[in-house]
């Protein structure tokens, strides 16, 4: 499950950013990629699990796919997270720093 979802977040961030390539000043890119690596990441273990647990791989306990997707879903959601920081602290827009100066 951490796999799947964290490899359809990054096509859909990777769709949203190609969309969006000649003017990519939100850094969508580098959301793309962050999910990208989790992806890889979450591939690796997946074969690894697989090379161990041969049979069992294919017949998960309906507990440890729920807990692979609560874990896929915090993946997502710390992604978000730190891009919305570099977002933040970017401001390709001006919009944090105009609030800050408003008086």
């Amino acid at each position: 499950m951490t796999l799947l979802i964290t490899v359809f977040a990054a096509i859909a961030a990777t769709i949203i950013w190609y969309k969006k390539a000649p003017a990519d000043d939100l850094g969508l890119g580098k959301l793309a990629l962050m999910y990208w690596g989790a992806s890889l990441m979450w591939m690796v273990d997946s074969v690894m699990e697989y090379i161990e647990d041969s049979e069992a791989f294919f017949n998960p306990a309906p507990m440890d796919m729920l807990n692979d997707a609560f874990l896929g879903l915090s993946v997502v959601a710390l992604g978000l997270i730190i891009w919305i920081a570099m977002l933040i602290v970017k401001d390709p827009k001006g919009v944090v720093r105009a609030a800050l100066l408003k008086k």
